[in-house]
């Protein structure tokens, strides 16, 4: 469509005021108004529930594996040796690590808690980035030390422990002895504190060496598990079923989709119902700006009747209107989209300073399991908010404007 330069006069003349030139008329204001704060937000909440899939995603996939291989029969899995050379050499595999994992109830002086230990090699514990860039407290050297184990952050607040003080760990599976059975129960050295970010591992999460780990729940020489960890999480499908033929029927596999499935699965359904609630925020600035348009085509008809009566089509008073509610609905969305890209880069500054403003937590950790806010920008799902805005705010104008081409100047001029 080309606008003249006529066209493109008049129509941003009728934003104006009548009285205070330089301000845009009140119902073009609010129709700006809502169009930008509906793409802002809908950007800034699409951003941030990607970047809550994508922390989640990455902290537990940095503790734990894509796959999990266990005993079919039994907790204890015998010979994983040999299992792990297997699962090592599938096509796609990154790295197996064999872990015990097992339910404690650790005290210290001050306090008790519930947490799981799990016995990881040293040499193990260090291949994982995660794990290794997350020592807060203490020293990661010290992990290879027999009788040390590593705590997390917000577990050890909790037990009011800090490196080099002890902690004892009790199994509820205990030792079976002629007057019954009895908890096993050992003292272990705190040899430092981790914060992964994520506060279901941090709280409740301790790292033992493995060859402790071993006496500790009398595993002898097996393990609970191996996780094996891919080079690309879309390979899981493929390297699941080449799994099954190579570690064979004694084994049996559990991926990280359904051992977090209500996880992922509530963000997903959160963040679709999110979009479609937004989205009524520039549906309903659409409408407002159609109300908005006929009220103006409504003062304006006098002026329509003499533009038509000067020669003036109705294509070129079409095009007018249009102009002037499309500049509306273009300009609403660029700075709602500069806004949201604003917001999503300072929002945990942002977040910061509402909670020191207000003297409230705005993102609990114990309720979303992460200790910052994320937020990521996908310039797919930008681009498509860009798109559903403009289509919006155009498709507003054009009722709108086919009624300014189709009024009858006789009509219009009859009671001036």
């Amino acid at each position: 469509m080309i606008f003249s330069a006529f066209e493109r006069m008049l129509a941003f003349r009728y934003l104006r005021a009548r009285r205070k030139e330089g301000f845009v008329s009140i119902i073009a204001a609010f129709s700006f108004l809502g169009i930008l704060l509906g793409v802002a937000t809908l950007i800034i909440v699409m951003s941030v529930m990607n970047g809550f899939r994508q922390e989640l995603l990455s902290r537990v996939l940095g503790l734990n594996g894509h796959l999990g291989a266990y005993a079919v029969h039994g907790t204890v899995l015998t010979g994983y040796r040999e299992l792990a050379e297997r699962a090592a050499q599938i096509k796609g595999v990154k790295d197996v690590i064999p872990l015990i994992e097992g339910q404690v109830m650790v005290s210290s002086v001050r306090n008790a808690q519930g947490a799981i230990v799990r016995g990881i090699a040293p040499e193990d514990f260090v291949k994982r980035d995660l794990l290794r860039n997350s020592i807060v407290g203490g020293t990661l050297e010290s992990f290879s030390r027999p009788g040390t184990v590593l705590v997390g952050d917000r577990l050890a607040q909790k037990l009011g422990v800090y490196a080099g003080e002890e902690i004892t760990l009790i199994s509820p599976k205990g030792t079976v002895t002629a007057f019954g059975t009895v908890p096993r129960m050992r003292s272990y050295t705190v040899g430092g504190t981790f914060s992964v970010g994520m506060y279901e591992y941090d709280a409740g999460f301790i790292f033992m060496p493995m060859a402790d780990a071993q006496k500790f729940f009398d595993t002898d020489d097996g393990v609970t598990n191996l996780e094996l960890f891919l080079e690309n999480h879309d390979l899981l499908n493929k390297v699941q079923n080449a799994a099954k033929d190579a570690l064979g029927s004694k084994v049996r596999l559990y991926d990280w989709q359904r051992s977090n499935q209500a996880f992922f699965n509530a963000i997903e359904v959160e963040r679709n119902v999110m979009f479609l609630v937004l989205t009524l925020i520039i549906l309903v600035a659409s409408f407002n700006m159609i109300s908005g348009l006929i009220m103006l085509v409504k003062d304006k008809g006098r002026d329509i009747a003499v533009l038509r009566t000067m020669g003036a089509t109705r294509g070129m008073i079409m095009r007018v209107f249009f102009m002037s509610g499309a500049a509306i609905g273009f300009f609403g969305t660029l700075f709602g989209v500069l806004a949201g890209l604003l917001f999503c880069e300072n929002i945990e500054k942002i977040r910061r300073f509402l909670e020191s403003l207000t003297g409230t937590d705005l993102f609990s950790a114990e309720i979303y399991f992460l200790s910052r806010l994320p937020a990521k920008v996908d310039p797919v799902e930008v681009t498509a908010v860009v798109l559903m805005s403009l289509f919006l705010s155009f498709a507003a104008t054009i009722y709108p404007s086919w009624r300014a081409a189709r009024l009858d100047p006789v009509e219009a001029l009859r009671y001036e």
